[in-house]
């Protein structure tokens, strides 16, 4: 079974890469509907606030999954828990910070407290419930604060989720998929109703801070689903995936979608959505490792995929810049106008995260995160990440969210 897995292992998912462009692009539209570019009340603006209701929680909810599923494929024997800790952090900090100045200068720096703007600096703006915290300055680098907490407990994890017998694998998965189903109810039992978001037309009207919070951006929720997508990993190098297609995992993911706009919201975010996104996400997986290909697997869609991280964190500061000038405008944009903001918008964030893939990501991942071996044979980092054989998974997980 260790071989197969191996074999498994050395194969590119790269419909698994293309797929995280689709995630990062999910989020863009649900920002593009809440970043004040078509005029308030207009059919236009109602019509994508209604469509777009899952497509930024869905997004996120993926790049949580997929973090999980693709760092256990890609594990490496032997790896040091200071080595694997240093690889992840050299993927997202460079990015992380160049667009945290970015958003300063753009539009943060004067309404940005100084204790606030450590907080999101050093990626521990999710641990607050206050939104004018989480949020602040670049507020897409809130997953990134869950993403830190997943880094930190991947070494602890990975030797106990490869303890459990491969006969069990689906029935850890459907608990810890169940846990992630209940969370709106826990929430709802637990925390208090008010004070609620302000009614200004969004699927927020009404619900409650810190309900949302923790459902939403709590790192310790949200790290449910990475360990589920832990678990599927491991369900598809075992042997025991049940041969779902990709296309009919996909179909699944579309009618959670549809079905997520119609729920509460607090169910929208992940509940209604983590099992078919844990079934598409190892159906890509077992497709791409099959010698299958899928339409996400081409070389424009892994393109994009593998800018997808740095477009997920510079795309909200151009709309941002973007809604700043349509309110200075004086007017509202028609609706064709506004569509043509809206594409600019997409085009200049994709020219910058192509820029920060091929300057930025790419050199610091070749000078600092390649050196494992090294740091493995370091005698201060003395906890050893086990199992299993390196791949050539894409580790680029996150929306890297």
């Amino acid at each position: 079974m260790e071989s197969a897995a191996g074999a498994l292992r050395n194969h590119r998912l790269d419909s698994l890469t293309g797929a995280r462009f689709v995630a990062a692009g999910l989020v863009f539209l649900c920002h593009i509907a809440t970043g004040g570019l078509f005029a308030a009340g207009s059919g236009a603006a109602d019509g994508l606030m209604t469509a777009t209701k899952t497509a930024g929680t869905i997004g996120v909810s993926f790049f949580f999954v997929l973090s999980g599923f693709v760092l256990t494929w890609s594990a490496r024997p032997g790896e040091t828990y200071g080595s694997m800790l240093r690889r992840r952090l050299v993927k997202i900090l460079p990015n992380h910070v160049v667009t945290f100045a970015l958003a300063m200068v753009v539009y943060a720096a004067a309404a940005t407290p100084l204790g606030t703007a450590v907080l999101n600096l050093l990626l521990l703006q999710s641990w607050s419930s206050d939104p004018a915290v989480f949020l602040s300055v670049n507020g897409a680098s809130w997953s990134l604060s869950c993403e830190l907490l997943f880094y930190a407990l991947f070494p602890v994890l990975l030797p106990l989720i490869g303890r459990i017998r491969a006969a069990r694998l689906w029935w850890w998965a459907a608990g810890v998929a169940a846990a992630v189903m209940v969370l709106p109810l826990v929430a709802s039992v637990l925390l208090p109703q008010s004070p609620a978001f302000p009614a200004v037309g969004s699927w927020l009207d009404g619900v409650s801070i810190e309900r949302l919070w923790f459902v939403y951006v709590f790192p310790l929720t949200r790290l449910l689903e990475f360990v589920l997508g832990m678990l599927m990993a491991r369900v598809v190098l075992s042997g025991r995936w049940i041969g779902l297609s990709s296309a009919w995992a996909a179909l699944l993911t579309t009618v959670a979608y549809v079905v997520g706009i119609y729920t509460p919201m607090l169910f929208t975010v992940a509940a209604v959505t983590v099992v078919p996104l844990a079934l598409f996400t190892a159906a890509l997986a077992a497709t791409d490792a099959g010698g299958g290909r899928t339409v996400l697997a081409g070389p424009v869609t892994r393109r994009l995929g593998e800018a997808s991280f740095a477009f997920y964190l510079v795309h909200g500061i151009v709309l941002a810049y973007a809604g700043e000038q349509v309110a200075g405008a004086g007017r509202a944009l028609t609706t064709l106008e506004s569509v043509f903001v809206s594409l600019l918008a997409l085009a200049v964030s994709l020219g910058l995260a192509l820029a920060m893939y091929h300057w930025i990501e790419t050199p610091a991942m070749r000078h600092w995160g390649r050196s494992w071996r090294r740091a493995a044979a370091a005698p201060s980092d003395s906890a050893a990440v086990p199992k299993p054989s390196p791949g050539r998974a894409d580790e680029s997980a996150s929306p890297r969210a």
